[in-house]
């Protein structure tokens, strides 16, 4: 069983969905159930909005442990701002996040948001973007460097361990924009909104064996 986890925030369907393409083997459940969460094989944990709003509804659905649980015993991935909440903080709010990755959430900086040209660039950062991965990794199977995924975000993660990054893309500048460690692998972007290529890395994470 995929665990797709519920906590109220975000478009579960369409992650669920595009799941069950790659996936029509497997069990794919939308749930907000700690203890199916527990008995899942795989989870993911996807999510939009406000970070901390997106914390405080993890809370009230009692959550927090058994998502904390698989992240750090089973295949594991997170979707946009399900990545943002494994760091140990974010700027917007400020918000305590799940601390399970060191480093901090940061706002596009308005100061440095302007292209080559001179134009400014708006945020949310929103749309298709070349993604280059920075480490050799399982989910990037048959996945080449440059290949475009979509994005819909204003905050960026700054881990603090450089071997976290699995992944940049650049808007303006580099950022990390995919994080793996041990089972545990999370992107900014949406592979359920990316066309083949989110098909791909998804079909690549139903099959992981980390």
């Amino acid at each position: 069983m995929i665990a797709v986890v519920d906590y109220g925030m975000g478009n579960l369907r369409s992650v669920a969905k595009a799941l069950e393409t790659v996936a029509p083997q497997d069990q794919v459940m939308i749930t907000a159930d700690p203890d199916q969460i527990r008995r899942a094989e795989r989870v993911v944990f996807p999510g939009q909005g406000a970070m901390p709003d997106c914390m405080r509804a993890l809370e009230q659905h009692h959550l927090r442990q058994a998502l904390v649980e698989a992240a750090r015993n089973k295949p594991f991935l997170g979707l946009c701002i399900g990545l943002q909440m494994l760091f140990d903080a974010s700027e917007e709010g400020p918000c305590a996040g799940l601390g399970l990755l060191s480093g901090q959430v940061r706002r596009f900086p308005a100061q440095r948001m302007f292209a080559a040209d001179g134009s400014r660039l708006k945020v949310p950062h929103m749309g298709w973007n070349e993604v280059s991965p920075c480490q050799d990794h399982a989910l990037w199977r048959g996945i080449p460097v440059g290949t475009r995924f979509y994005f819909v975000h204003s905050y960026f993660v700054q881990e603090h361990a450089s071997q976290l990054a699995a992944a940049t893309t650049q808007y303006p500048f580099v950022f990390t924009c995919a994080v793996a460690q041990d089972n545990l692998f999370a992107v900014q972007f949406h592979p359920e909104k990316s066309a083949a290529s989110g098909l791909a890395l998804l079909a690549n994470f139903v099959h992981w064996k980390p």
